[in-house]
């Protein structure tokens, strides 16, 4: 996607859509990519009001436990209150200084989340073995982690937007500098999530919490610490990918609609997708599940085979080349990812909702 950004001498492709509509076409290309990257961007969001919310509930818990216990639901409308403000920044330009904090917190919080397993120490009892007890639970619970891992690395959707702040000439395009930030993105997203997942089921086995600073107690300050750094995170996350559709939403009232373009309406706006997100984390906080069924329903299409799709259609690679199987490889795996996943993710949230209690 980041060489396909500026494919057309003297055009900048800045919308993930704007690439669609060059592949597929005006209007195809807008049906087959504006609905998927919709869901994948709500989607997050909602998860990002949930681990909000847990983790603002993890810290309250864990700095006085002596106190009275707060709902979730009250932790996620905190956190939402924040999103209410940062919605009204106007640009991905704005939130930079944002999302730098959330990328130092993430490395933070993760670094903090496997050494304080580490010094926990393997625990007694523990299993390494599947948590199901059933072959139906065990095949499940392996289509939503397949998911989870699809959730994991989902920046595609993003990156073009992303790419069309950074300056570009025929000298010096953009792709040069977004490469860069690229790999060294993926770098600290792997230094992030492999060491938790290694040492975190090496301490914890099967028994391990989704948010694994959840399985976690003490030292309580470090812990506490972990969580805020987590909810850091998600603020600047959220802002992240909710930007592309404040975008869509002002555009689409302001250009077919006939809306006026004012500070009442941006108001209206983003006042009311935060409140949407904000309801549904709310009344489906099920972090795992969510994980698991939007990983595969909607990140697998714009994250692991539609940008495969769009480089054969465009540059129509060599049958049976390096780059013609590489990207069938991964159409195949993202097919198969978005039909699996979304299966193994429902079955868990209906599994946790059996004994939720709704606004608890």
């Amino acid at each position: 996607m980041v060489e396909m950004h500026e494919l057309v001498p003297g055009k900048r492709f800045d919308r993930y859509h704007e690439l669609g509509q060059y592949a597929f076409g005006e209007k195809l290309g807008l049906y087959i990519v504006v609905p998927q990257q919709l869901v994948v961007e709500v989607s997050l969001c909602i998860v990002y009001m949930v681990t909000g919310g847990q983790s603002l509930k993890k810290f309250h818990d864990t700095v006085c436990p002596s106190c009275q216990q707060i709902k979730l639901t009250y932790f996620i409308m905190i956190f939402a209150s924040v999103e209410f403000v940062l919605s009204h920044l106007p640009n991905f330009d704005s939130i930079y200084g944002v999302s730098l904090a959330a990328a130092v917190m993430s490395l933070s919080y993760s670094t903090i989340a496997w050494g304080a397993s580490l010094s926990k120490g393997v625990q007694d009892d523990v299993q390494y073995g599947y948590k199901a007890s059933t072959t139906a639970g065990t095949v499940f619970g392996f289509l939503s982690g397949l998911g989870d891992v699809a959730f994991a690395y989902s920046g595609h959707n993003v990156v073009l937007e992303i790419q069309a702040t950074i300056q570009s000439t025929p000298e010096k395009p953009s792709k040069g500098p977004m490469w860069k930030g690229v790999v060294v993105a993926y770098i600290i997203i792997a230094l992030c999530y492999f060491p938790v997942a290694l040492i975190g089921y090496w301490m914890f086995g099967n028994s391990v919490r989704d948010n694994i600073l959840l399985s976690l107690e003490k030292p309580a300050w470090l812990i506490a610490m972990a969580n805020m750094f987590v909810v850091v995170h998600v603020i600047g996350s959220y802002q992240v990918y909710a930007m592309p559709v404040f975008d869509m939403i002002e555009t689409l009232l302001v250009k077919k609609l006939d809306f006026q373009p004012s500070r009442l309406l941006r108001f209206i706006v983003r006042n009311s997708y935060v409140a949407i997100t904000m309801f549904f984390g709310i009344t489906f906080p099920f972090f795992g599940g969510l994980l698991g069924f939007f990983g595969g329903l909607a990140f697998a299409p714009t994250t692991y085979f539609l940008p495969c799709i769009m480089w054969l259609v465009i540059y129509k690679p060599g049958k049976f080349g390096l780059s013609w199987w590489t990207n069938w490889i991964c159409i195949v795996i993202g097919v198969l990812l978005m039909v699996l996943s979304p299966i193994g993710g429902l079955r868990q949230i209906i599994i946790q909702a059996k004994d939720y209690k709704f606004y608890s």
